[in-house]
């Protein structure tokens, strides 16, 4: 089994490749302050409780919060038994990246790429939402080009709530109509259409840049509502950066 960790950060998702398939995935809040002890009860309550056994023949990580490296690189040491490859670049898994800098490009943008690329063929945007919404790029030639980054729904929402004494924290789902009757209907019409709308404009014009016409999906943990609500999104694969993850490890350790 493979262990692949999406370190986000708001959330780090660990995932299980039983060799066919995702058969686990979890997902806990991004802490500095946890250590590697502290992770290894946990994932090993996590494996206990989908029946699995406590072990595992390889371990990677994309990560974009260098803080919880070391714990997340004993925690597989010391209680795993295997190292921690880490995801750093386009180059070492042959994703030509033209961003400026190279390094410059998050593991969890480089592993979305790959992911996609396996999937489709290119031009490709992948729109992850996450804390920031970002708009990964690859060109006709397979080419990581760069992108856009959008601050994120929750904290978009967050800002708002914090400095409005009067508007109530909404669930973010789809209203019925744009009218909202009513202040809870009010707000979820304004930010659910209106970061739609967002979306759709920065996928148009990235989509025009590449030529007009480009294979448009979906993933992180809002991207489910939105492959409903924006018409440009094709296709949401929750998965996408664990898969990316997976292909990396794959081409690391050929």
């Amino acid at each position: 089994m493979l262990l692949a960790i999406d370190v986000g950060n708001t959330h780090t998702v660990f995932g299980v490749w039983n060799g066919s398939a995702w058969s686990h995935t979890w997902r806990r809040t991004t802490s500095v302050e946890t250590t590697e002890d502290e992770l290894g009860a946990w994932l090993f309550a996590m494996f206990q409780l989908a029946n699995l056994p406590f072990q595992i023949e390889g371990a990677i990580s994309g990560s974009v919060v260098p803080g919880v490296n070391e714990s997340l690189a004993r925690l597989c040491e010391r209680h795993l038994g295997t190292p921690l490859t880490f995801l750093r670049t386009g180059a070492e898994v042959g994703l030509p990246v033209t961003y400026d800098p190279p390094h410059a490009v998050g593991a969890d943008r480089i592993a979305n790429a790959v992911g996609a690329l396996a999937r489709f063929a290119p031009p490709i945007i992948v729109v992850d939402f996450g804390t920031a919404t970002t708009f990964d790029t690859i060109d006709g030639t397979g080419t990581y080009v760069g992108g856009s980054i959008l601050p994120g729904l929750q904290v978009s929402a967050q800002a708002l709530f914090g400095r409005t004494a009067k508007l109530p924290m909404v669930e973010f789902r789809a209203p019925e109509t744009a009218i909202g009757r009513n202040t809870v209907a009010a707000l979820q019409s304004g930010i659910m259409l209106g970061y739609a709308g967002a979306v759709d404009r920065l996928a148009h014009e990235i989509q025009g840049e590449l030529g007009g016409s480009a294979t448009i999906v979906s993933t992180g943990g809002l991207g489910h509502i939105f492959v409903e609500l924006c018409p440009l999104i094709r296709h949401h694969l929750p998965d996408l950066t664990l898969e990316g993850l997976r292909i990396a490890y794959g081409r690391l350790n050929a």
